[in-house]
This record gives C-alpha cells, structure tokens and sequence, in this order.
C-alpha cells in the first residue's frame, strides 16, 4: 500500500511541472502572449533559448520548445512587427544557461 501511495504522490508531482512548449499562431487574435524579438539582451524582459526537444522545456524559464500542432502547446503566441504592440520582448540567446528573466513582473504571461 506505502509503495502506491509514493507512485501516486511521484506521478501527481511531475504532472504539474509544465514546461515552456510555444506555437506561434498566424494571427494576432489567436495568441495568448504578443512577442516582439528585440536586437539587444538588455532590451528584453526574458531571454529565450530554443531546445532541440521537448522534454528539454524548462518551467517558465525561457527554454522553449515550439511545438508543430496548436494543441501541443501550452502557449500560443504572435510575432508583432513593432515593439509597442508586444506584451513580451524576448531576446534569442546561443546557449541554455544564458535563458531568464530580466523581468520578472512579465512572468505571469507565461503561466
């Protein structure tokens, strides 16, 4: 019985890990977060860094995995050709370690 229990509590835990899983919609009207993608880091209000898979999302941390289907996604989102139209600057980083938030007040977008 003790060990279905500590199935249960495992499982229950790691289903609400949820991790950074984009699509990036065609229309404005359909997207949950409107982004503009900035030419500086110290522009942005999270840094991005795109992984290769999915189970490589982070949890709100600017690891995004952009999934090919809508209803794969957690998020949707539109590029803005202007930044004043944008609810979140993002800036596309090289490496994994460098993704964050500089903002953290925009974080609740993401959630």
């Amino acid at each position: 019985m003790g060990k279905i229990f500590l199935i249960l509590v495992l499982c229950f835990s790691f289903t609400g890990i949820k991790g950074q899983k984009i699509f990036s919609v065609d229309y404005e009207n359909q997207a949950d977060v409107k982004v503009f993608v900035v030419k500086y880091e110290n522009q942005a209000d999270l840094k991005v860094y795109k992984v290769k898979y999915e189970n490589q999302a982070g949890a709100n941390d600017g690891k995004w995995f952009f999934t090919k289907y809508e209803n794969q996604s957690q998020k949707k989102i539109y590029f803005v050709q202007y930044e004043n139209q944008a609810d979140l600057k993002i800036y596309f980083v090289e490496y994994e370690n460098q993704a964050g938030w500089k903002n953290n007040s925009k974080k609740s977008l993401l959630y």
